[in-house]
């Protein structure tokens, strides 16, 4: 007897899972687990790690993380408002800032404010400098975007109804159109704040003193000193317990906030270039 179009997939998802079993099985029977556990979990590797490896490279990220987000939300707000400006020359500025700025890798950033501006003008930023610069510098290429989008989101209605109470443009923007906009765009905002936690460890670059060290940098002078891949997947599991909280306050945010869709880069597939 034939079987109808629902069996028929049924059936197939049964073979699939059958088929994973199998392999895993298989693997399970192969796989040499004394070597994979000194490869990849050794314990006495991953002890001599701690505490270290939360109160300095954890910590640091943190920091560096934070700085550049926290320059990169108020310079991309400034872009997003010189974009949305009736003044020409406002937009072009910000418009180039914005395209130049999402094209090129955020590691040349780097490079250019670490070896680059001293060379060329003598300055000489310190390390919380750098990072903030370099990470808010191409985060709010970004940001800006994501705040442009979320005040064109506000509803018109709201503006105009502003207006016709007599406050002015700016009073307008400040108190009902920029409040308004950032409950929208929080969701957006938090997968940008991810990227740029993974974005800090481009400051390997950079000379650092062991008490400035991030979650890659000690990653990988650990595994420098060790025949084992541990530091890698414990640096991996550092990481993993600051954007899998954001990744849910993410989807958190965008349940609260009705699941409104903007046009962000994130949203059209392109992200912060390493």
């Amino acid at each position: 007897m034939a079987l109808s179009k629902r069996q028929r997939a049924k059936a197939f998802r049964g073979a699939q899972y059958a088929l994973l079993v199998v392999i895993a099985v298989v693997l399970a029977l192969v796989a040499d687990w004394r070597e994979i556990q000194r490869s990849f979990f050794n314990l006495d590797i991953a002890a001599e790690m701690f505490p270290n490896v939360i109160t300095v490279a954890l910590k640091n990220t943190l920091v560096y993380t934070a700085l550049g987000f926290g320059f990169g939300l108020v310079l991309g707000l400034v872009l997003a408002l010189m974009k949305l400006s009736p003044v020409a020359p406002y937009r072009w500025i910000a418009t180039i800032y914005i395209e130049f700025f999402r094209g090129v890798p955020a590691l040349l950033v780097f490079i250019a404010l670490s070896f680059g501006v001293p060379l060329a003008f003598g300055l000489q930023f310190d390390i919380y400098s750098t990072v903030m610069l370099a990470l808010g510098i191409v985060g709010a290429a970004y940001m800006a975007e994501t705040i442009r989008a979320g005040i064109q989101a506000v509803p018109k209605g709201q503006i105009e109804a502003a207006r016709s109470l007599g406050m002015s443009q700016g009073r307008t923007m400040v108190t009902v159109v920029i409040p308004q906009a950032f409950r929208i765009i929080l969701p957006p905002l938090t997968n940008e704040l991810i990227l740029l936690t993974k974005d800090s460890s481009l400051i390997y670059i950079i000379g650092l003193a062991r008490d400035q060290y991030e979650l890659t940098k000690f990653g990988r002078e650990t595994l420098s000193r060790s025949p084992s891949l541990t530091p890698i997947l414990v640096v991996g599991l550092c990481y993993l317990l600051i954007t899998l909280p954001l990744g849910y306050l993410s989807r958190y945010l965008e349940r609260r906030t009705g699941g409104k869709k903007i046009s962000t880069p994130e949203s059209t597939g392109l992200g912060v270039s390493s």
